[in-house]
């Protein structure tokens, strides 16, 4: 496929863009309903958030015409929203839109369930046309950071026709959707009637993918596309180093983590799961595999969520973590498994490169003591149905990531809490008896002391049993031609690429 193909010949003086993502989309492009960073890509160009978030990772509004304003005691939220704004079919977007929107995940009982399960959907709705009121079950800690920066869906249209409209969405952002095949490619058109401000530069972008690494390596470095989505760290120096392609590089707020069965089967003991994490060097499979692409974590909460006011004891959950001692490992294992001559765990991974690196180091470290590990590289969607049934047969560790927002509780909430066990994360784990009460009361807490608090008792027992182990905080970085202007990674990978800001507008040089 050449760079640029909807807009002519490819390379400079077209007006399309190529785009190269590491996975294809799952195929649900409606925001309500959609789970995979893939697809957000796509979203992140058909539709405006109520709010979205800048390279800072702060809030800015966008639909909203100001700053929420709060009532009840933090329990119920009045949002202004523009009067000007359009859906690509030409409705108004309004109030009754932004309240489905927010209502919507919890009605239907979608993936994104968590992230709105405290909305009050009686209590959610238009005021008035241009007025909506958001009500809350409790108060809830982040909804200021990160929970109004939902995107706006059609709700006429949407709920005329709930599956043709998550393969043919109607957003109001600056792209129209044009054409999907599945596995193959995505069409997006600039909107040349777009309500907002900067108006797209671009005519047109398209997003196909390489899920192998040399795949997007060889296309940027030939000319046959015109960026690329994850530099691989072995290959940073030499597309550097060539003329004619920028790299560029940001920090982000993932967390890339080793998931334990808890549900059944050996890993349930914490001395088996502490016997394997003794077994390798999480931080030297990061230096060797990813440099300075990645920053090993040792904490389910990202350095850069960290660095915005939560000064967690960092330095002490690394002192904690299980540094790699083979002895140990094999003395742990021993006395944890239940028959350690018939234990041959199997550990599930996406279809990515370094994660794939990263079990079979797992894997060949068990080996190596006497244990016959396997690993399976799954596409995302059998990954998924796998992981969340808690079978042991089936697996005993995964190796996925995270990618939230500003605040912890969108981390520990999700991927800890037992209500999202078989939904948003399979470990299943148990806990003390106040561990999942102590994320709930966090993120129904305002004060941000009193909710990190609650967080350092929550981490130190997850540093200390292990459900999961933290591996990495992997930086966004992307490849462009050098007559692509003006694309900078944006720190949330979901984001990527931003296309259309008030911060930067992408254009091909002529």
């Amino acid at each position: 496929m050449v760079a640029g193909c909807i807009g002519g010949n490819g390379g400079p003086g077209d007006d399309g863009l190529l785009y190269t993502q590491e996975v294809n989309p799952e195929g649900d492009f409606d925001p309500i309903v959609s789970n995979d960073a893939y697809s957000a890509q796509v979203i992140h160009q058909v539709y405006d958030g109520l709010y979205e978030y800048d390279y800072d990772l702060e809030l800015q509004p966008k639909l909203a015409a100001g700053e929420p304003e709060e009532e009840e005691d933090g329990e119920r939220y009045i949002i202004e929203i523009v009067d000007d704004a359009e859906f690509h079919n030409g409705d108004p977007v309004t109030a009754e839109d932004v309240a489905h929107s927010f209502t919507a995940p919890v009605e239907e009982d979608t993936d994104n369930r968590p992230e709105y399960d405290f909305i009050d959907v009686d209590g959610t709705e238009a005021i008035d046309e241009h007025t909506v009121q958001i009500d809350l079950e409790h108060e809830y800690g982040p909804f200021e950071t990160l929970t109004v920066a939902t995107y706006v869906v059609n709700e006429s249209v949407r709920t005329d026709d709930p599956g043709e409209y998550n393969t043919n969405p109607v957003g109001s952002g600056p792209f129209t959707f044009e054409d999907w095949t599945s596995d193959e490619f995505v069409e997006l058109e600039a909107w040349d009637d777009y309500w907002g401000d900067p108006q797209p530069e671009l005519e047109s972008v398209r997003f196909e993918a390489a899920e192998d690494d040399a795949g997007r390596v060889s296309q940027i470095l030939a000319g046959d596309t015109d960026a690329i989505a994850t530099v691989p760290p072995e290959d940073w120096d030499q597309i550097d180093g060539e003329e004619g392609i920028d790299v560029h590089r940001t920090e982000s707020p993932s967390y890339m983590y080793v998931a334990f069965n808890c549900n059944e089967g050996e890993t349930t003991d914490p001395d088996v799961r502490r016997g394997i994490a003794h077994s390798f060097s999480m931080s030297e499979f990061v230096d060797a595999n990813l440099g300075e692409s990645a920053t090993p974590m040792n904490a389910p909460i990202p350095p850069i969520v960290d660095e915005l006011g939560w000064d967690f004891p960092m330095d002490e959950w690394e002192e904690q973590t299980p540094e790699y001692d083979p002895d140990e490992a094999e003395e742990l294992l021993e006395e944890g498994l239940d028959d350690p001559d018939d234990w041959s765990p199997t550990i599930i991974v996406p279809p990515d490169d370094v994660r794939i690196a990263l079990g079979e180091l797992i894997a060949s470290r068990l080996d190596e003591l006497g244990y016959d590990a396997e690993v399976q590289s799954l596409d995302f969607a059998t990954l998924t149905d796998t992981y969340i049934s808690g079978d042991s047969d089936d697996y005993e560790m995964y190796i996925l990531g995270w990618t939230g927002g500003p605040d912890p509780d969108v981390y520990l909430y999700n991927l800890f809490h037992e209500e999202n066990a078989g939904v948003t994360q399979g470990h299943f784990y148990e806990g003390s008896d106040d561990f999942h009460d102590a994320i709930l009361e966090a993120r129904q807490t305002a004060d941000q002391g009193d909710r990190r608090e609650l967080y350092v008792d929550v981490i130190d027992e997850i540093v200390e049993e292990l459900p999961v182990m933290a591996a990495y905080s992997e930086h966004n970085t992307i490849a462009t031609q050098e007559y692509v202007n003006d694309m900078q990674p944006h720190p949330n990978v979901s984001y990527n690429p931003e296309l259309v800001s008030d911060e930067n507008n992408v254009s091909l040089d002529e």
